[in-house]
């Protein structure tokens, strides 16, 4: 094959990378279910599994409803009257339901999530809701950490944000190592959070509050 066929070829197939993946049919994704059922050893059409394939993508239409949402929109409704208030806002103990993108094995735990208003606030049920819009996707306890710290910059333009998580992987715990009672802990720390050590000490205080 000359250079310049080379050339097109991969032409081609950069062409093909950037192409955007087409979502399956419902009965396609039951059918590649019905495939995985037949790969781990039992049989499809027995009793039991007959409305499996239906129930797993009904699953994974709510574990995975985050790729539909935008949290942007979540955080758009601002409230400017804050009558002075220059203080940490913070919300504890926020469940956490995502799925490892190298297993689609669960990790489950809380999300402890600050920010350091300016001028505006937003709805405290909104800064839970973007956790669970980025949660609700195929992640990384890392990027999903990142995300939420980037979303509530972008969105607030607070001095700062801070995000903790602590959670446990099923893709560590039921398989692989089997260590059952490790978590894991990610931060992201921004603005005020980042610079000032007692405040981000204040924040990891207020996480370990009982």
């Amino acid at each position: 094959m000359d250079a310049l066929a080379k050339d097109r070829n991969l032409i081609g197939a950069n062409e093909l990378d950037l192409q955007p993946v087409q979502k399956p049919s419902r009965d396609e994704a039951m059918e590649a279910v019905r495939t995985l059922i037949a790969w781990a050893g039992d049989d499809p059409r027995r009793e039991g599994l007959i409305d499996t394939p239906k129930r797993v993508i009904e699953a994974f239409g709510e574990w995975f409803e985050g790729y539909g949402l935008d949290p942007s929109k979540e955080l758009e409704r601002i409230f400017e009257d804050v009558q002075g208030y220059d203080d940490i806002v913070m919300l504890r103990d926020i469940e956490v339901e995502s799925h490892c993108e190298h297993h689609m094995a669960p990790f489950l735990g809380k999300a402890y999530v600050a920010y350091m208003p300016t001028n505006k606030v937003v709805g405290i049920s909104k800064l839970a809701r973007v956790v669970e819009i980025f949660s609700r996707r195929l992640q990384t306890q890392e990027t999903l950490t990142q995300q939420i710290a980037d979303a509530i910059t972008d969105n607030l333009k607070p001095a700062g944000v801070a995000v903790l998580i602590d959670a446990k992987h099923e893709c560590m715990t039921t398989r692989g190592v089997h260590h059952r009672h490790v978590s894991t802990l990610t931060t992201q720390f921004t603005g005020v959070f980042k610079t000032d050590r007692a405040l981000q000490d204040r924040f990891i205080t207020f996480c370990n509050r009982p």
